[in-house]
């Protein structure tokens, strides 16, 4: 089968839950399939690993991307004869002009649920090409069953259209020396104290305030000095986040560390004494699976995909319930066997998934498309 594959988002979102997905699909689709033939449509330059004697890449331009989107990929589809093209970054980019067969990974549908926190511009392009996408699809991939269920909700699409392949945490993330990767953060980070640890975005669903606001009652009942340290580079609400922390005379407590390299983080994972993570809607959220496969006790939210990926391995909370927040990290401070047992938990169930894995079930899928 000749298949054509939409891979521009491996550079374009590199450092997202879908920048990571294309970049991990594509690497063990390399490793794992020399029978069918790819055409990958690439923007950027490394593409080495990938390539091999079945895979060929077609360089495409952002400048230029409306061009190849609406003209050159479905000339150069039907010139190529390809069987099946898969758009896996929510299907943006798919052709007006369709001339193959189509699969579409649609990760979530967050600006149908929650549009006050997605930007205006991918809003109002997510929002009008949504429908046409979902109808066009011959098969489409999502990354939980509440991703699916939302899709059949919004769309009334039968469910049979819709197949589900979790994410997984990449392999650097594991379990590490915890004093070694404390003298890492003191010597990069000046990080020399224990620390409650989120990383994952600052999106308003995320929720971020929310663990401000939790520490700041915690924090008058510590006996010992726990920190917390929130890492990415802050953008829109930094200055926000900032006047909270001197609302709660915080400054000090509170640490940002800014940008921090993608290869760092495990570091982080394994040194902190517990993860947390109250997001208000995930299609699937791979931070608390990161941290579990790092063996650290992760404190989640109950809400949408993240109880079916995390399971029994993770505490659970209502996101929006600052004090039952507050509570369960005063719980796992408190009692070490209990941080033990959750971060125990969550590292075997985090054995269940795997890219690998991933990409094998993607290209079960593949197979289904010449029987449509």
């Amino acid at each position: 089968m000749k298949i054509a594959i939409d891979a521009r988002g491996f550079n374009w979102y590199s450092g997202t839950g879908i920048g990571t997905y294309i970049q991990n699909i594509l690497k063990y689709i390399s490793l794992l399939d020399d029978e069918n033939q790819y055409l990958l449509y690439w923007q950027g330059d490394n593409y080495d690993k990938i390539v091999k004697s079945n895979i060929k890449v077609c360089i495409t331009s952002r400048k230029h991307h409306r061009f190849f989107e609406e003209y050159f990929i479905p000339k150069n589809l039907e010139k190529n004869k390809i069987d099946l093209y898969h758009l896996p970054q929510n299907g943006i980019g798919f052709p007006k002009d369709k001339k193959c067969k189509m699969i579409t990974t649609i990760h979530d549908l967050i600006p149908y649920v929650m549009p006050e926190t997605v930007g205006k511009g991918y809003l109002k392009k997510f929002l009008s090409q949504m429908p046409s996408i979902i109808e066009n699809s011959d098969l489409i991939i999502t990354v939980s069953n509440y991703s699916k269920n939302d899709i059949i909700r919004f769309f009334n699409v039968d469910e049979s259209k819709i197949k589900v392949t979790y994410l997984a945490a990449e392999k650097y993330f594991r379990p590490l020396d915890k004093e070694i990767c404390k003298f890492i953060l003191k010597k990069k980070y000046n990080i020399d104290f224990d620390f409650l640890l989120y990383l994952g975005g600052f999106s308003s669903r995320k929720n971020v305030k929310s663990i401000i606001l939790a520490y700041s009652k915690l924090i008058k009942n510590l006996t010992k000095d726990i920190r917390l340290v929130i890492v990415g580079q802050i953008k829109d609400e930094k200055e926000e986040l900032e006047k909270m922390c001197q609302k709660f005379n915080l400054e000090g407590k509170i640490i940002f560390t800014g940008y921090v390299p993608y290869e760092m983080l495990p570091i982080f994972y394994n040194a902190c004494l517990i993860f947390i993570y109250p997001s208000l809607y995930e299609g699937f959220g791979l931070p608390p699976l990161e941290a579990m496969s790092c063996k650290t006790a992760v404190i989640t939210s109950n809400v949408t995909s993240i109880p079916e990926i995390v399971k029994d391995g993770a505490i659970l909370i209502d996101p929006k319930d600052t004090d039952k927040l507050k509570n369960s990290i005063e719980e796992l401070i408190s009692n070490d066997k209990l941080r033990e047992d959750i971060a125990n938990k969550g590292y075997e169930r985090s054995k269940f998934f795997s890219w690998e894995k991933t990409a094998k079930e993607t290209l079960d899928i593949y197979k289904l498309i010449p029987h449509l």
